[in-house]
């Protein structure tokens, strides 16, 4: 197991020189606990071209922890933001395709990527921070309450299975 300290973790943008097969396996991996749920994220089985289309959506961000890509999270703007009442308002961004490696998780990695992009969304002026994730994954929906995320809806999305919960943060400046 790989221990993550600030000397052995990046965060960084995507760069075109990453390869985009490899982070649809890290996605593939760090979904398959709640594809063995039965719950069909997208990121359980989307191939590298959907990968990289849902990249085009928003900024990708890639955690790596000794110069490897054990993570990754998908800010889009409030202007990127979009596709359901709460995701539709202004000043709404969210993060998506978001993902860890099964050995690293639960060591926060997730909660440091979370909190990289919280920044992004406050600089670039968003008030709130938004994500939906399944409603029978109850440790998900657990865990992003602990991180200060309450539910404000919910979205049946013609891509998955089950019902979102859609959840938010209100964003505190500096």
């Amino acid at each position: 197991m790989t221990d993550i300290t600030a000397s052995t973790l990046t965060i960084r943008p995507w760069q075109q020189s990453d390869s985009i097969a490899e982070l649809t396996a890290l996605l593939h991996r760090a979904y398959a606990g709640l594809a063995a749920m039965g719950l069909r994220f997208m990121a359980t089985q989307q191939s590298a071209e959907v990968t990289a289309a849902r990249i085009a959506e928003g900024q990708c961000f890639v955690a790596l922890v000794n110069a490897r890509i054990c993570g990754t999270i998908l800010f889009k703007s409030a202007a990127q933001t979009k596709g359901c009442p709460w995701y539709d308002q202004d000043g709404v961004a969210s993060f998506a395709q978001f993902g860890v490696e099964p050995e690293l998780q639960a060591q926060g990695l997730g909660r440091q990527l979370i909190g990289f992009v919280e920044q992004q969304a406050l600089a670039s002026g968003a008030h709130e921070l938004a994500l939906d994730t399944a409603q029978p994954a109850a440790h998900l929906v657990g865990w992003y309450g602990r991180l200060g995320y309450r539910r404000v809806g919910e979205q049946q999305w013609s891509h998955t299975n089950y019902l979102s919960v859609i959840l938010s943060k209100k964003l505190a400046g500096p």
